[in-house]
């Protein structure tokens, strides 16, 4: 069977996987594929969950918070800010619901700090319409 290589690429992480037969996406169209052969595109990806086979027949998982997937010269470029890899769906799903959770208390933790800066900032300036400066 007809190989590929993949480009993995993230902001701390780079791999090269060889003898790579399949990747299976998801765009805005929908879930797509993509083998040895195919013709140049770039699309990006959603976030959630992509996969790919290796020669070998295993598939492996990829939990994304999205991603530009590029495949040119019988090689796919997937960049993105951070993926985790592994064997097991059950597994990744797992550490990608435990990621998806951080990042909803260390979002809302920045929404609140906001929050609180502008009705500071609010105070002060109704303090100075009003004539007063506010003691800092």
């Amino acid at each position: 069977m007809r190989s590929f290589v993949l480009h993995l690429q993230s902001a701390t992480q780079y791999e090269r996987l060889d003898n790579v037969t399949a990747f299976v996406g998801q765009d805005a169209s929908g879930s797509f594929g993509i083998m040895a052969g195919h013709e140049r595109t770039m699309t990006p990806l959603l976030f959630g969950l992509a996969r790919f086979r290796m020669a070998n027949d295993e598939w492996e998982f990829l939990a994304l918070p999205g991603a530009i997937v590029y495949f040119t010269n019988n090689e796919l470029f997937l960049s993105t800010r951070r993926y985790l890899r592994d064997r097991d769906c059950t597994r990744i799903t797992l550490a990608l619901d435990e990621q998806l959770r951080a990042e909803e208390v260390s979002l809302h933790q920045v929404k609140e700090s906001l929050r609180r800066l502008e009705e500071e900032m609010f105070k002060r300036l109704w303090s100075l319409g009003r004539g007063r400066e506010p003691n800092l």
